[in-house]
């Protein structure tokens, strides 16, 4: 079950002021950009996050699941907890790597 589109648009609208937010359908669900960063992944209208030393704190008390077969582990967010989000968002952005640019083959 993918996640629907209302609930992506609100856990975007829920970033909001963190910085330029948009989604991309991805495996069948979707991943949440902020400054063209891959920050949070929307699997079955769940947010998940990796599980990354920067956040061991923060998430500490927070659940944690796999988003789909053959996944790691990751943190599960509240997307009506917009504060922890941005909080999450705050700490990922500056270390998270932008994608590497895709070679376009010719032929």
């Amino acid at each position: 079950m993918a996640s629907k589109e209302t609930f992506v648009a609100f856990v975007c609208d829920q970033l909001r002021g963190t910085g330029a937010v948009r989604s991309r359908k991805m495996f069948g669900d979707y991943m949440i950009y902020v400054n063209d960063k891959p920050l949070l992944l929307l699997c079955d209208d769940t947010v998940f996050v990796k599980k990354l030393p920067a956040l061991a704190e923060l998430l500490q008390d927070a659940p944690c699941g796999v988003p789909y077969e053959g996944a790691k582990e990751q943190y599960i967010l509240d997307p009506e907890d917009a504060d922890l989000l941005g909080k999450v968002v705050v700490i990922l952005e500056p270390i998270t790597p932008l994608p590497k640019a895709r070679k376009v083959k010719k032929g």
